[in-house]
């Protein structure tokens, strides 16, 4: 599929969301304790936490290490303090990117963004000029041998609101807050969900048929994920399996 999906594919596919399971706990950390600030310490009240949460616990951090972070965010213990700042940007081909961040310092990471598009061939765009073709939604991919109506009734019944092929898997879509219960559901009913996430699709998808630029766009898309404040990137890209059998 395109962007946020694919990429998070890719890295599947590549082993490296294994390597960089500290760095994500860390990223979902800093996620918690803003929720739990914003929102309060109560899961059952505060939807955002929620969801955060389930996030947590799919990414399979402990209970104690959600705890401490909640705990930090509804000041029951020390902690910092972080803003959400969303950057846009476009990388090589026109791709839009969208970069959410959480810091405690607004001009360090505005600036270590601003130099990882410039570096790599992108450039940083106004606010509003990429995010108006974005919407959060949960997106849960199907794999494993199963047909087309099995996917569909059994999606559908548990609240997605789309059901579409993606090579070889189908990708469902639901509302961003139902993500993990749409998970959820469709493990229930014996289904093999590959994954799962709240992200943000874009309206328009850019087809990618170049692997030297395809290879620019997650050249980027891997160096903005591995900055510390960077807790998200979402782009508007397509690349084929064939592009990326040839990017390796």
């Amino acid at each position: 599929m395109s962007g946020h999906s694919k990429w998070a594919t890719i890295k599947h596919k590549k082993g490296a969301a294994d390597k960089a399971r500290g760095k994500l706990f860390a990223k979902i950390a800093r996620q918690l304790e803003v929720a739990a600030r914003e929102g309060g310490a109560d899961v059952n009240s505060n939807a955002s936490l929620r969801t955060v949460v389930q996030k947590a616990k799919a990414a399979q951090m402990t209970n104690d290490a959600i705890d401490r972070a909640v705990k930090r965010g509804a000041g029951l213990s020390e902690g910092g303090s972080f803003e959400s700042i969303m950057y846009e940007g476009y990388a090589p081909g026109g791709v839009a990117m969208l970069v959410e961040t959480l810091t405690d310092n607004r001009n360090r990471t505005g600036g270590e963004v601003r130099n990882i598009f410039s570096k790599l061939g992108g450039s940083m765009a106004e606010p509003g000029a990429v995010g108006w073709q974005f919407s959060r939604k949960g997106v849960v991919m199907v794999g494993g041998v199963v047909d087309e109506d099995t996917v569909m009734m059994t999606a559908l019944e548990a609240g997605a609101e789309d059901v579409v092929a993606d090579g070889d898997s189908w990708r469902v879509t639901c509302e961003a807050g139902s993500v993990y219960d749409l998970k959820a559901a469709l493990e229930t009913s014996g289904l093999t969900v590959v994954s799962a996430e709240s992200t943000m699709v874009s309206s328009t998808v850019i087809e990618v048929s170049d692997a030297e630029v395809a290879k620019k766009i997650l050249r980027i898309m891997e160096a903005l994920e591995d900055n510390d404040d960077v807790q998200d990137v979402f782009a508007n890209f397509d690349i084929s399996d064939e592009i990326m059998e040839e990017v390796g």
